[in-house]
């Protein structure tokens, strides 16, 4: 029976030793990204991760989008509408969704789906030793199965961000002009003048370091899955689990340094993150 301190000094370890694996794992992918450009560039790789990861998401980040807009506007009305600032709402709905809450939910419900899919999908090859008979036939699973993930999740998390902040900004048009009857050019005139390429920029790069983090994550989570149902189905979970905290903690350190990018570009700005 290990003591208390003992225990503690070897989950740190196993931890460290992880960390070790799936940086050499990121390594390996950026390298045959590069290296393998002839190989995963291929329209027959290539393109079913697009769609697989890309536009089979596409309903569901819409409804989430639009919902999320409709339910900012709900609970904002109130607070704005009691200090007759309603007409403002456009602004604050807005420039959430476009920098803060579009990216960030978009890609968490990607990790859900496209993490727990792509991790159960190379989990199951390596549980069935697909792996090790692409390693025999002289083929690196890396480049021919990781590479086109994470280039397919990079690629279109942006895209599809686009397309929730649409409808989130849509969503919050409906409920605040049509429901509370908030005049539809106050509505766009704070708009227009609360959000600017900035943040609509910054919401783009950072679904960009979501992508990718997932798709590193579920990849590596995939190639490390233990044998059996039970591991595959570990893998997947795991995937989501690690997939969501690099979301929220990048998503941290990227309005951190972008605010002070932005005080860089405009000192006198009045806009913070």
């Amino acid at each position: 029976m290990l003591s208390p301190l003992a225990s503690l000094g070897r989950h740190v370890l196993i931890n460290l030793e992880g960390f070790g694996i799936f940086t050499r794992f990121v390594f390996s992918t950026f390298l045959w990204f590069f290296r393998g450009l002839a190989k995963w560039i291929r329209p027959s790789i290539l393109m079913p991760q697009l769609y697989h990861i890309g536009t089979r998401s596409l309903p569901v980040v819409m409804l989430v989008g639009a919902f999320t807009g409709m339910v900012l506007a709900v609970e904002a009305y109130d607070q704005f509408a009691a200090i007759g600032q309603e007409t403002s709402l456009g602004g604050i709905i807005n420039v959430s969704v476009v920098k803060q809450i579009g990216p960030v939910l978009a890609a968490i419900m990607l990790a859900g789906r496209v993490g727990g899919m792509v991790s159960a999908q190379l989990g199951t090859m390596r549980v069935t030793e697909q792996l090790d008979a692409m390693r025999v036939m002289g083929a690196d699973p890396i480049a021919y199965l990781v590479v086109p993930r994470v280039v397919a999740c990079t690629v279109m998390i942006p895209l599809l961000t686009i397309f929730s902040d649409f409808m989130g900004v849509i969503g919050g048009f409906g409920v605040t002009v049509w429901g509370f009857g908030v005049n539809s050019d106050a509505y766009w005139s704070f708009s227009a003048s609360f959000i600017d390429n900035f943040e609509v920029f910054l919401g783009l790069i950072k679904s960009v370091f979501f992508g990718l983090s997932i798709g590193l994550i579920s990849c590596y989570k995939g190639f490390r899955c233990e044998n059996g149902a039970a591991g595959v189905g570990k893998a997947a979970t795991d995937a989501f689990v690690a997939s969501f905290v690099a979301i929220i903690v990048s998503n941290f350190f990227i309005a951190k340094f972008s605010k002070h990018i932005y005080m860089l570009i405009d000192p006198t700005g009045g806009q913070t993150l």
